[in-house]
């Protein structure tokens, strides 16, 4: 297996009837874009390399014109250790669907070992018994029950994007976090610079100042505050003051 953990080489697509040209297209398309080339298809309409389908794969084509033909899905499994057959039909003899991130993990976490394929059905149906009854796991992604059925390509990244999370195609990109995260003291020191100005201002309760400092305290304390954001806001609470006490002077004059 390949070492490369920022490609999908482990991972085959395999279309089951697929019968839009378009959609197949579409599929190439997306596997680029996740770094995923294996494509097979069984059984596809005949038009599978039209015009139609080379404009919606655009730079992918090369996927579908490497893509495997297979007449049936079990020919399509020769060599694939994990099948996840995608579904949203839910009987007595399917028991514990994965989510999409569940077996995104699990292909990540198998990669070095195993051959894994995502099986995907007809546009129309979806896979049949006979089909799902080839695969190992199954995979249904929680769409709204009014209008479960996904288009092949939307389906497709929703999948492929929870598998590339797992790996190292995300190492690059991250939720960004708070760097120089304020310590307590000064977070206090800050809160108790606020309850000054804000009483000088005549904003706050003098009989109960707490019972709306408190909602300040929590707005500011879930924001994950820097020690920069922590100077900012005293930067402004000092012109407040400063503001203030022109005023006052003002007014004594």
């Amino acid at each position: 297996m390949p070492s490369d953990k920022n490609t999908m080489d482990h991972l085959s697509i395999i279309l089951v009837r697929p019968q839009g040209p378009i959609n197949i297209g579409a599929v190439s398309r997306v596997m680029m874009n996740f770094g995923c080339t294996r494509l097979r298809l069984v059984s596809p309409c005949k038009a599978y390399k039209s015009l139609e389908s080379k404009k919606m794969a655009l730079s992918a084509f090369h996927i579908l014109e490497q893509a495997q033909i297979f007449d049936t899905l079990e020919q399509a499994l020769f060599d694939v250790h994990s099948a996840y057959g995608t579904t949203r039909r839910f009987g007595k003899y399917r028991k514990g669907f994965f989510t999409p991130a569940t077996a995104g993990a699990r292909i990540q976490a198998q990669r070095q070992e195993h051959h894994s394929a995502l099986v995907m059905g007809p546009e129309d149906t979806g896979l049949e018994t006979k089909d799902l009854d080839l695969c190992r796991y199954f995979i249904t992604i929680p769409t709204h029950d009014r209008y479960p059925s996904m288009n092949l390509s939307h389906a497709l990244a929703v999948l492929l994007y929870e598998a590339s999370l797992k790996s190292g195609a995300a190492k690059n990109f991250h939720d960004p976090g708070v760097k120089d995260p304020a310590r307590g003291e000064a977070l206090e020191s800050m809160f108790a610079h606020m309850k000054k100005t804000l009483l000088d201002i005549d904003y706050l309760d003098p009989q109960n100042p707490d019972h709306l400092l408190r909602t300040y305290r929590r707005i500011f304390s879930n924001a994950g505050l820097s020690s920069r954001d922590i100077r900012i806001i005293r930067g402004l609470l000092s012109r407040i003051d400063w503001t203030e006490s022109q005023r006052r002077l003002n007014q004594a004059t």
